[in-house]
């Protein structure tokens, strides 16, 4: 875990300001710190006796954990309120008497302030607002004890806001503070295993069907029947696992012996702590390694060790350093960076994020003493950093007024927020929308502004929980830097060296996103599966009639141009003319046509630099295809928990096949947006690049003979093959799509 973000936000309140643009009065707040008490009264001491404060500011309250009764007690609590019309401030010191059936409060004494004299804190020590003040009763006279408190005007900047107690318009009893959550860093482990020697069956004249089990945590994979049926078998098999740092849980091997079609026989068994294996930062050899087999007899109902035994595997095993773990969609990618750290690049800049309240109020989630709130959180991911805002109780116009910075290393990437409604039992949050934010779609050193809808699928279809109101800004160190970002590869050399095939990725990532939620889940305050699935995007690629529409009319919209521009010519009868001008001058100087190409793409993207979009693109109800949604088959659960059993197996295998058509579909659609991208402006980066090569083409097309730029086409596509993919490859592959408003 990290310090809090508020520490950050306090840094960089100079540089960045998300509110300047709305008033700044609105997000104040009063700070009340309630130190400690002493020479407290005690009329009434039982065994059940406890001493708490109130903290009033018009109808909301906080409340202080109780203490068990003293003269002198100390809270050390700080509420937050926000500022309103009050003018007055109510402290209230009680006694809780609890007996076996009734609940008595009694008020040992109270202060009340006038909010006038609270001063405006400007120095960084709250100590030099802590002040004794004395108690009285209702009747305005003294009584014996005094109570240490501090108070102040401060903003969602303050150090103190972090540990804060909500309070104003929202509940001042929130459960649930900031926290900025890290990431545990992942690794992918690759066992090879090659062969056994001297193996010792129990029944020595049978010749044994050998396989291996590795369990790695949840994790557990087995290799085939050794096509040798002897002591000596031979897989020659590879397999990959994902582990997590400080790499607690060892690798366990077990060998084992298939006596019968019902029965294992455990030969022998090792434990590998991972502490001590190789880590693999390129595709250098990996030397190989015999490990000593532990031979185990069941006896006595528990697991007695041999003293001798001399059999043992030959094994090739590695953490892969030079991959990026993948544990979220590729479409959604918040980090691309490998593993290792030696890997590791220079940052091109900092994204600068701020949640600052719901624009127009998010939907009722939940009915509290007859009426109907929210508790309402938010989570933001960007690269291995996750944070999580304050719960702010029965409000349905939360203000959180917080902000977070993260390193960006690659422009391609994107920022996940998801909003949730807080249940008081774990594991059942709901899910209110999401919001995703492309880099790349950002001009750097301009602040953003915006209110994004938030969208949820419900079985009854699309449904606006709100909207909430969002400041983003993306500062670069180095254009330069970022701009040769875009001739890099997407994900590091390995994947591309050492592929991964499309099965052993998907399974490597639910067995990441299994990680990453059971850490999360133990951390405090926790982050629950639910909530890390729905940020992560889990279920993405499970095939939908939805999605499936949705990527059919996304192809249809982007060939609809093409068929617009038919009508342009055939409608008009001075564009045909001209047409046809222009192709007798092509044909006529054929080195023109490629030079003239170019140059009408320049144009075309000059042209629409003027209409470039203005904000990043939000969740977008219409291309979600929402309206003819079915229930049973959107929230169906995979595999089918409703059809009887043959119908159910064909049916789960057609999901799954269909799935991967649905991808393909969507891989198809990609593709043409992110040719309508190059001269869309959606990139701004991307587009300048490509402006400008249109222009430097153009100019370089003229000058050269066509029949030259042929033949040096044809020889560097025939001949100049690599592994690693090109620079215009790259460059494409980074392009921006409307993948990012899709639900």
């Amino acid at each position: 875990m990290q310090n809090s973000p508020h520490d950050d936000f306090s840094q960089k309140e100079a540089k960045f300001h998300p509110h300047e643009h709305v008033q700044r009065k609105q997000y104040q707040y009063l700070y009340v710190r309630v130190v400690k008490a002493k020479g407290l009264l005690v009329e009434d001491v039982t065994d059940g006796c406890e001493c708490y404060v109130e903290v009033w500011l018009g109808d909301y309250k906080g409340t202080t954990r109780p203490f068990d009764s003293d003269t002198n007690t100390e809270w050390n609590q700080v509420f937050a309120f926000y500022r309103n019309k009050e003018i007055m401030l109510e402290v209230s010191v009680k006694d809780a008497d609890v007996d076996t059936n009734v609940v008595k409060d009694n008020l040992r004494g109270w202060i009340l302030y006038d909010l006038s004299e609270v001063p405006e804190r400007f120095h960084a020590d709250s100590c030099i607002f802590r002040k004794w003040y004395e108690l009285e009763d209702r009747k305005g006279e003294k009584v014996k004890g005094e109570l240490m408190l501090a108070m102040w005007w401060g903003t969602q900047a303050d150090e103190a806001f972090p540990e804060a107690i909500s309070g104003g318009l929202v509940d001042a009893s929130a459960r649930i503070c900031s926290k900025a959550y890290l990431q545990p860093r992942l690794w992918y482990l690759r066992v090879h295993v090659i062969e056994a020697q001297d193996l010792i069956p129990s029944d020595q004249t049978i010749s044994p069907e050998v396989y291996m089990k590795f369990f790695l945590g949840h994790q557990a994979l087995r290799t085939r029947l050794s096509t040798r049926k002897s002591i000596h078998p031979i897989w020659n098999e590879e397999f990959m696992f994902v582990a997590t740092e400080p790499f607690e849980k060892p690798l366990i091997v077990s060998v084992e012996d298939r006596v019968a079609p019902d029965k294992d026989e455990v030969l022998g068994r090792c434990v590998i702590p991972l502490q001590y294996v190789d880590r693999r930062l390129g595709h250098r050899a990996i030397k190989s390694r015999w490990f000593n087999l532990q031979k185990y007899d069941m006896s006595e109902g528990k697991m007695t060790k041999q003293a001798k035994f001399a059999s043992r595997i030959h094994m090739r095993i590695c953490l892969e350093g030079g991959y990026h773990v993948l544990d979220e969609s590729p479409h959604y990618s918040t980090a691309l960076r490998p593993t290792a750290k030696q890997l590791w690049k220079k940052s091109i800049g900092i994204l600068e994020f701020g949640i600052l309240s719901s624009a127009h109020g998010l939907t009722p989630m939940k009915i509290k003493d007859g009426r109907a709130t929210t508790y309402a959180y938010c989570v933001a991911k960007y690269g291995t950093k996750w944070f999580r805002t304050r719960t702010i109780t029965e409000s349905l116009t939360p203000k959180w007024n917080v902000q977070h910075s993260w390193e960006v290393y690659d422009p391609c990437t994107i920022l996940n927020i998801g909003v949730f409604d807080d249940f008081p039992l774990p594991g059942l949050d709901t899910q209110i929308g999401k919001v995703r934010i492309r880099v790349s779609t950002l001009e750097t050193d301009r602040v953003y502004i915006h209110s994004y809808p938030l969208l949820v699928l419900r079985p009854s279809g699309v449904k606006n929980m709100g909207e909430i109101n969002l400041a983003v800004r993306f500062t670069c160190s180095s254009l330069v830097n970022m701009m040769q970002m875009y001739s890099q590869p997407l994900l590091p050399e390995m994947h591309y060296i050492c592929p991964l095939n499309v099965r052993q990725l998907d399974s490597l990532r639910h067995h990441a996103i299994q990680i990453v939620s059971m850490r999360f889940s133990q951390a405090e305050p926790p982050l629950s599966k639910e909530v890390v699935e729905y940020v992560l995007d889990v279920g993405s690629d499970m095939w939908s009639w939805r999605r499936i529409k949705a990527n059919y009319f996304r192809i249809m919209e982007v060939f609809h141009g093409l068929n617009v521009v038919g009508i342009w010519f055939v409608k008009n009868p001075i564009n045909i003319v001209v047409i046809h001008i222009i192709f007798f001058i092509l044909a006529m100087y054929p080195d023109l046509i490629v030079s003239s190409i170019f140059l009408t793409l320049f144009v075309i993207g000059i042209w629409n630099y003027r209409r470039r979009p203005m904000y990043p693109p939000p969740m977008d109800a219409c291309l979600l295809c929402t309206d003819n949604a079915d229930p049973d088959e959107e929230f169906d659960t995979f595999p089918t928990s409703d059809l009887p059993d043959m119908t159910s197996m064909r049916y789960d295998g057609l999901r799954g096949l269909s799935g991967r058509i649905q991808v393909l579909v969507g891989d198809l659609a990609t593709l043409g947006e992110r040719v309508e991208s190059l001269l869309s402006w959606r990139d701004p980066i991307a587009t300048f690049l490509f402006v400008m090569f249109c222009l430097i083409a153009a100019m370089v097309l003229y000058a050269t003979p066509f029949y030259v730029v042929v033949i040096q086409s044809f020889i560097y596509v025939l001949y100049h093959q690599k592994i690693l993919p090109s620079v215009l490859i790259n460059f494409f592959r980074r392009l921006p799509t409307r993948t990012d408003s899709m639900l």
